[in-house]
């Protein structure tokens, strides 16, 4: 007889994921959580410097930078700036899935586009941080307590990202954009809420929606180690409701493209899709076959969430009503 799938691999059906799921219960003080962590990191100016040119491509110049993160310590950043800037340049900060990144993704780049590329505290070779690299280890950083929790860091830097961004290129200042898959996606919802600066946004497999929901569920990814952390340590997990994907989307009047996945062994599609429903502005929804699996079909299925962002970038204003 054919065995039952491993739990992570469920294929969940595209009719119960698009129906809405119950709202998970936010706390009290969560808009006065983010707006005071946006206060202290998200305004002023953010020190930074070129550390090394890297090769340029035919349309942009690359380079690496260091800038002060929102944890008081150095973060790496890659950034792209167009060889010629036109009148209305756009501005593109780009997050990252677990592992961090060593080299932007010029793919996902367009001509007229200066982008940066922050790598999240302790996930960068090249500089120290008091958080550790690994996924596992990462995610659990702090989790005792909502201020001192990796998240709140990681979600900060975006912030401080586009100032760095905008310091460069401050034409770009009225076509600010972000988008990030995985860790990216879900870090991005939390931080978007807060920052006017920012047009559109785009969340690929976002994590860390409807933790209530993602967290009764075995899985390759950061989310097993923080369900196995918090079988240990029930204690913890108040703290992981002000991370909350969903919760923090609930805010989010930007237009919004999500791209959810009906079968993901390290994000549960149920908590990809919580984030999507909870969005309250212009939104949009691709639907992934698969997210993060090897193979043809999982190749396929990242090639075409890319293109379906910067797609959604691209469009013009009148297009998103």
């Amino acid at each position: 007889m054919p065995q039952d799938p491993p739990a992570e691999l469920t294929e969940y059906s595209l009719s119960a994921l698009l129906t809405p799921p119950a709202s998970p219960v936010e706390p009290d003080d969560f808009d006065d959580f983010w707006g005071a962590t946006f206060e202290e990191f998200g305004t002023g100016l953010v020190s930074w410097e070129t550390t090394r040119e890297l090769p340029p491509t035919a349309t942009h110049r690359i380079s690496e930078i260091r800038f002060r993160s929102a944890a008081d310590e150095d973060a790496a950043a890659y950034v792209m700036l167009p060889h010629t800037l036109g009148s209305a340049p756009r501005g593109l900060v780009v997050g990252h899935g677990y592992g961090g990144r060593a080299a932007p993704d010029l793919d996902r780049v367009p001509d007229d586009t200066a982008a940066i590329f922050p790598v999240a505290p302790g996930t960068h070779a090249g500089t120290a941080s008091r958080f550790p690299a690994l996924p596992d280890e990462h995610v659990l950083a702090g989790i005792a307590h909502r201020d001192t929790y990796s998240h709140r860091f990681s979600a900060a830097d975006i912030w401080r990202a586009a100032t760095v961004l905008l310091e460069m290129v401050p034409a770009a200042a009225g076509a600010l954009d972000f988008s990030g898959g995985s860790f990216g996606g879900g870090i991005g919802a939390m931080a978007l809420p807060w920052d006017a600066r920012f047009r559109r946004g785009v969340l690929d497999v976002p994590s860390f929606g409807d933790h209530d929901v993602r967290l009764t569920r075995k899985c390759t990814g950061s989310g097993e180690a923080v369900r196995q952390h918090l079988l240990r340590h029930p204690e913890d997990r108040p703290v992981l409701d002000y991370f909350d994907a969903a919760i923090a989307a609930r805010r989010l009047r930007l237009p919004v493209h999500v791209t959810a996945a009906v079968q993901d062994p390290a994000v549960d599609p149920r908590g990809q899709f919580a984030v999507y429903h909870a969005l309250t502005g212009p939104r949009r929804l691709s639907v992934r076959a698969a997210g993060h699996l090897p193979g043809e079909i999982g190749e396929l299925s990242d090639r075409l969430a890319l293109q379906a962002g910067i797609d959604f970038l691209a469009l013009p204003d009148e297009r998103l009503a």
